[in-house]
C-alpha cells in the first residue's frame, strides 16, 4: 500500500514522445480542470500514452462508457478524495489513534467509495446492474472491471461505526458513546455548581468592595479552574489559593477555598473525558486499519475513475470520437470507404481493430495486413479549439467558431507525406494535430475528429520550431541538424517522425539536397513520417516516389488568404510574396521581388495555383451534386408516399364496389328463390345459394388481394427472365401459365379463339386473355386416374367425368352412416381428377356428423389437412379438406 498505486500504471510507455514539443503537458492540465479532487487531478497530470493495446482499449472502453453515463444524464461527486496512504498507514498500528479530522476526512473518502460501488453493484450479491456502465462486450474490460474489487465488500459496518460522531471542527460529540454522554452531563452539573458557588463569593466581595466591578459578579478561567477578579490589595482578605494576575498587577484571580474541592472534581472529569475521547479515536482508527487494504484500494478505482469523468467530459465538449488502432500484423477489418460520404472512393479503406467480442459477428470480415494506415477525418487540434471557445465566453457569443477541420488518408504503402503550401497557412497546426492526436488516442482519451484509425507508434519524434541554444552554441539550423542526428538513429518503422521545415535556415539548395536526402532515409527505413516544406526539390520527391503523398494546405487568390484546408495528393504554392502583399508589404519590393522570379518557378507557382483553383471548383461541383442527389432522392420519396396514398384510396373504392355488386348479386338470388312455390326446392336452392354466395366471396376476396398484391409487387409484370417471348400457338390445353392481373398460375381448359383462352384456378373457370399470360409451362402431370388408365389393365369408372367432379359436397340431413358414405365416394371421385382442395357442408346441429366426418378425414390417406373455415364462411357448419397431390 503506497502512494504510487494511487498514480496511473503506464505499461510499456512510448521511448520517445516529444511532450513538450505536441504541448502534451498543457493538454492535460485542460483535462485535469475538468477533476474536482486533488486525487483525480494528479492521476490525470500523470497520465502518459502507451504502446500496449490492451491498456489502451481498456482506458477508452472506460472512458466511452462514462460518456454515455453523462449523456444519459448521470452524475458523480468526486470531492473530498485524497491520498490517504499516511493516515491509512498509521491506523494499521496496533494501539495508535488517528486525529479526529484526519478519521472525519477518512470517513468522506470511505462514503464516496461505497457510493460508487453501490451505483455500480445495486445488489452487491448480484451481477452489475448499472445499465450505462455494463455493456455485455466490454464486461471484462469496462467499469465494471474496474470496480470488481469492490464488489464483495460491504462499508455499511464500518460507517455504521464511524457516521455522525465527529463533527466538522473535529471534536466528538456526545452521542459518539454512552459513556462520554455521562461524563459530559456530569461536567455539566459540576459547571453549574462551581458557578454558583463563585457567584455567592464574587457577589459578598463586590458588596465589600473588594472585586474590580460594583455592578456584576466577574467569573473567570484560569489553568483550568474556575476563579474570581479580586483587587490586588483585598488579596488577602479573601481566603483561596491565588491562580496569577493581570498584566498590569492591579488584579489577581482567586479560588475561593470552598470551590477548590469542587474544582478538583471537574479536573478529574476532564481527564476522565479525553481518556474516553482517546479510546475512541482508538476503536475508529483500529477498524480503519482492519480495512485499511479495501480504502486504499477504493481510493486508488476512484482515482481513475475521476480521470474517466475528466476525459469524458472533454471528450463531450469538443465532440471526441474513440479511435481504432491496427497493430502492425494483427486481423483487421476493413470498412469501405464507399460506405462513408466524407472519404472519396479514391482514399483507401479505413481499418478498424474489433473488439475480442465483436470477431465472429456477422459483417466483420477479417483481413491479415502488414500495413497498418493512417487515417484522420475532420480531425481538430484540441488546444486551438479550447482557445477559440475561451475567446468566444470572453467576447459574449453564444457559439464558438471551430478550427478548419483536417482530414489525412495515407494509402496502403505510404508511410509519408510532405506538407507544402502558404505561410501561415496551418503546415505546422497540422503537424502538431497529427502527433497530439496520437499522443491522446494512445493515452486513452478520444480525440476531437469525426473518424480515427491510427497505427500504434512506439515513439513519437518532432522537430518543430526553432532550437537555437546560446549555451550549448547551437545555431537555429545545427540544433535542427543535431536533432535529426538523433532521431534518425534512433527512429524505427513503428516510429512516428514530424519534421517542421526541413532543409530551413541555410542556403536554399543545400538544405533542399540536405531535407531531399533525409525523407529518403526515412523512406528506406519504412518509417511514419510528415514534413512541412516550401522546397520545390520536396514535393517533385514527393511526386516520383513511391509510398510518400504530397499535400497542401489552400490558399485563396481572391482574398490573398489562407483557408487552411489540407488537400491529399497535390503540391501547394508558398505564395510568399502573395502573403507579404496581403500583410501591406511595399508594393515596390513586391514588384521588385516578382521581376527577380526565374520564369521556372513562376511557372510552376502559377500551375500550382491553377491547380488548386481547379481543386475548389472540383469540391464545390461534387458539393453541389450530392446536393441535387439529395433533393431527387426526397422528391422521389415524397412522391412514392403520394403514389401509395392514391392507390390505397383506389383500393379502397374497388373493394366497396366489389361488395356492393356482391350484395347486390345476394340480394336478387334471395327474391328469385322467394317467387319459386315449391318451399322444398326453395328451401334446399335457398340454403345451396347461402353456400355459393359465401364460396363465391371467399374466392372473389382471395383473387382481389392477389390481384392488388401482384399490382403492388410488380408480379403483375412479365417475368424479365423469360428466356423467349410467348407465342400464342405454343399454348395448348393442360398447359400451366401465370396471369399478370392475377399473380397466379391457372391451368388451361381449352382454345376459344387465338386471342383467348379458357383457364382454372381451382375449381374456379374463367376467360384469359393473351395479353394477360406472363409465362407458360408445358404441364406433363396427370391425374391419378389418367395415369391408372395409361397404365392398362385396370378399368376405372365414375359417375360423373373428371373434369366435372364438383369441389363441394352437401350431407346436411344425413346420418352419420349416410354422409360417411357418401363422403367416401365423393373423397375418391376428387382425389382421381386431381383436385387440390374440397369443401363439405355437413350443418352445425349437435356436433356429431362434424366430429364423425372430421375424425375420418383426418385419418384418410388422401388427405393432407382438415381445416375449418371462417366464421362468414361457414365456421363450425363446415370442413375444408387439403388432398394429396
Amino acid at each position: 500500500m503506497n502512494s504510487e498505486a494511487l498514480l496511473p500504471h503506464i505499461p510499456s510507455p512510448l521511448t520517445e514522445s516529444s511532450a513538450q514539443a505536441l504541448e502534451w503537458p498543457r493538454l492535460r492540465e485542460h483535462i485535469a480542470g475538468r477533476t474536482s479532487s486533488s486525487l483525480g487531478r494528479t492521476w490525470v497530470l500523470a497520465l502518459e500514452p502507451s504502446t500496449n493495446f490492451n491498456w489502451i482499449e481498456r482506458q477508452q472502453q472506460r472512458t466511452a462508457e462514462v460518456r454515455a453515463f453523462l449523456t444519459s444524464g448521470g452524475s458523480f461527486d468526486f470531492h473530498g478524495l485524497f491520498d490517504p496512504t499516511t493516515p491509512l498507514e498509521e491506523a494499521r498500528i496496533e494501539g495508535s489513534a488517528l486525529d479526529a479530522l484526519q478519521i472525519l476526512s477518512l470517513l468522506n473518502l470511505i462514503e464516496r467509495i461505497a457510493q460508487w460501488r453501490n451505483l455500480v453493484f445495486p445488489n452487491a450479491g448480484a451481477g452489475a446492474r448499472f445499465t450505462p456502465l455494463s455493456s455485455q462486450s466490454a464486461e471484462d474490460v469496462g467499469i465494471v472491471a474496474l470496480s470488481a474489487p469492490l464488489r464483495d465488500h460491504d462499508f455499511s459496518p464500518l460507517l455504521r461505526l464511524l457516521r455522525g460522531k465527529i463533527e466538522p471542527d473535529g471534536s466528538l460529540n456526545d452521542d459518539a458513546s454512552p459513556e462520554l454522554r455521562r461524563i459530559r452531563r456530569t461536567m455539566e452539573r459540576q459547571h453549574r455548581a462551581i458557578e454558583e458557588s463563585l457567584r455567592r463569593a464574587a457577589r459578598r466581595l463586590r458588596e465589600e468592595g473588594s472585586t474590580q466591578s460594583s455592578t456584576e459578579d466577574l467569573i473567570t478561567v484560569r489553568g483550568e479552574r474556575f476563579v474570581i477578579p479580586v483587587k490586588a490589595e483585598f488579596k488577602r482578605k479573601v481566603p483561596g489559593v491565588i491562580h496569577g494576575s493581570s498584566s498590569s498587577g492591579a488584579t489577581v484571580f482567586v479560588e475561593p477555598l470552598e470551590t477548590i474541592e469542587q474544582n478538583n472534581e471537574l479536573v478529574r472529569l476532564l481527564d476522565e473525558e479525553q481518556a474516553e475521547i482517546h479510546r475512541i479515536l482508538v476503536a475508529m482508527t483500529h477498524a480503519l486499519g482492519e480495512d485499511a487494504a479495501a480504502i486504499h484500494a477504493g481510493a486508488c478505482i476512484l482515482a481513475e475513475v475521476e480521470s474517466h469523468f475528466a476525459r469524458a467530459r472533454f471528450a463531450n465538449d469538443l465532440n471526441c470520437t474513440r479511435p481504432q488502432f491496427l497493430p502492425v500484423g494483427t486481423k483487421a477489418v476493413i470498412l469501405s470507404a464507399a460506405k462513408n460520404p466524407r472519404i472519396s472512393p479514391e482514399a483507401a479503406p479505413i481499418l478498424q481493430v474489433p473488439h475480442p467480442s465483436q470477431s465472429h459477428r456477422e459483417g466483420w470480415e477479417a483481413t491479415d495486413l502488414t500495413q497498418p494506415q493512417l487515417t484522420l477525418i475532420n480531425a481538430r487540434h484540441p488546444l486551438l479549439e479550447l482557445r477559440m471557445k475561451a475567446e468566444a465566453r470572453a467576447a459574449g457569443r453564444n457559439e464558438a467558431s471551430t478550427p478548419v477541420p483536417l482530414t489525412i488518408t495515407l494509402p496502403s504503402g505510404t508511410r509519408q507525406l510532405i506538407i507544402s503550401g502558404p505561410n501561415t497557412g496551418g503546415k505546422t497546426v497540422s503537424l502538431k494535430t497529427l502527433g497530439l492526436l496520437a499522443l491522446m488516442a494512445q493515452a486513452g482519451i478520444p480525440v476531437p475528429a469525426d473518424e480515427a484509425a491510427l497505427p500504434l507508434f512506439t515513439s513519437i519524434y518532432a522537430d518543430i520550431g526553432d532550437a537555437q541554444s546560446i549555451e550549448r552554441n547551437l545555431s537555429s539550423f545545427s540544433a535542427h541538424v543535431v536533432n535529426l542526428d538523433r532521431i534518425s538513429r534512433e527512429a524505427t518503422p513503428s516510429s512516428l517522425v514530424l519534421l517542421d521545415e526541413l532543409g530551413s535556415a541555410t542556403d536554399p539548395e543545400e538544405g533542399a539536397a540536405l531535407a531531399v536526402a533525409v525523407a529518403e532515409h526515412f523512406l528506406t527505413r519504412n518509417i511514419w513520417c510528415a514534413i512541412t516544406t516550401h522546397l520545390t526539390s520536396l514535393k517533385v520527391y514527393a511526386a516520383n516516389h513511391a509510398g510518400v503523398l504530397n499535400a497542401a494546405v489552400g490558399f485563396d487568390q481572391q482574398t490573398l488568404t489562407p483557408t487552411y484546408q489540407l488537400r491529399l495528393g497535390v503540391p501547394g504554392a508558398s505564395a510568399g510574396l502573395n502573403i507579404a502583399q496581403r500583410l501591406g508589404l511595399e508594393p515596390a519590393i513586391i514588384a521588385a521581388a516578382r521581376a527577380q522570379m526565374t520564369t521556372q518557378t513562376a511557372d510552376i507557382g502559377a500551375f500550382l495555383d491553377h491547380l488548386h483553383e481547379q481543386l475548389v471548383a472540383a469540391t464545390a461541383e461534387r458539393e453541389s451534386l450530392q446536393q441535387r442527389e439529395r433533393e431527387v432522392s426526397r422528391e422521389k420519396m415524397r412522391l412514392d408516399l403520394e403514389g401509395r396514398a392514391e392507390q390505397k384510396a383506389r383500393i379502397k373504392e374497388l373493394e366497396a364496389r366489389l361488395n356492393k355488386l356482391l350484395a347486390e348479386f345476394e340480394s336478387q338470388l334471395k327474391e328469385s328463390v322467394k317467387s319459386i312455390g315449391d318451399k322444398a326446392i326453395a328451401k334446399k336452392l335457398t340454403r345451396d345459394s347461402a353456400s355459393a354466395v359465401a364460396r363465391a366471396r371467399r374466392e372473389f376476396s382471395e383473387q382481389f388481394n392477389t390481384t392488388v398484391l401482384a399490382h403492388t409487387t410488380g408480379a403483375d409484370k412479365a417475368a424479365p427472365t423469360a428466356e423467349h417471348p410467348i407465342e400464342a400457338s405454343e399454348i395448348k390445353p393442360g398447359d400451366k401459365v401465370k396471369l399478370k392481373s392475377l399473380g397466379r398460375e391457372a391451368r388451361v381448359e381449352r382454345i376459344i379463339d387465338t386471342k383467348t383462352f379458357e383457364v382454372s384456378i381451382g375449381p374456379m373457370k374463367m376467360r384469359a386473355a393473351f395479353d394477360d399470360i406472363a409465362a407458360l409451362e408445358s404441364s406433363k402431370s396427370e391425374t391419378p386416374l389418367q395415369a391408372a388408365r395409361r397404365r392398362g389393365g385396370v378399368t376405372i369408372a365414375t359417375a360423373i367425368e373428371p373434369d366435372y367432379v364438383p369441389s363441394e359436397i352437401n350431407v346436411i340431413g344425413r346420418t352419420a352412416d349416410e354422409a360417411h358414405d357418401e363422403v367416401e365416394r365423393f373423397l375418391d371421385r376428387a382425389f382421381l381428377a386431381g383436385l387440390p382442395r374440397i369443401r363439405i357442408v355437413h350443418g352445425t346441429g349437435m356436433g356429431i356428423l362434424r366430429r364423425t366426418l372430421r375424425e375420418y378425414l383426418r385419418n384418410h390417406p388422401h388427405v393432407t389437412s382438415v381445416t375449418e373455415p371462417p366464421h362468414n364462411q361457414g365456421g363450425q357448419g363446415a370442413t375444408e379438406v387439403e388432398l394429396r397431390q
